[in-house]
């Protein structure tokens, strides 16, 4: 079963590009550009969600990337 989003796709593929156009504006390699967004992830956390939650979310966030690039991963194979 599909995951359905409180987001739409549109709104959150804006916020991506907006996200990956400051990224590319200022020629971030690979490792800068994962460490200003795990930095930022890091923020968000710490500062929007209440302590106890914040292990579930980090769990539930490592998980879900994960299985996204193992898919992508399958797919360019």
């Amino acid at each position: 079963m599909p995951i359905v989003s409180k987001y739409s796709n549109e709104r959150v593929e804006k916020i991506i590009q907006n996200i990956f156009d400051v990224l590319i504006n200022e020629a971030a390699k690979p490792d800068l550009a994962l460490m200003c967004l795990g930095n930022t992830i890091t923020e968000i956390i710490n500062k929007q969600v209440p302590e106890d939650q914040r292990e579930a979310v980090v769990a539930n966030f490592t998980k879900a990337l994960k299985q996204t690039v193992e898919q992508q991963n399958k797919q360019a194979n």
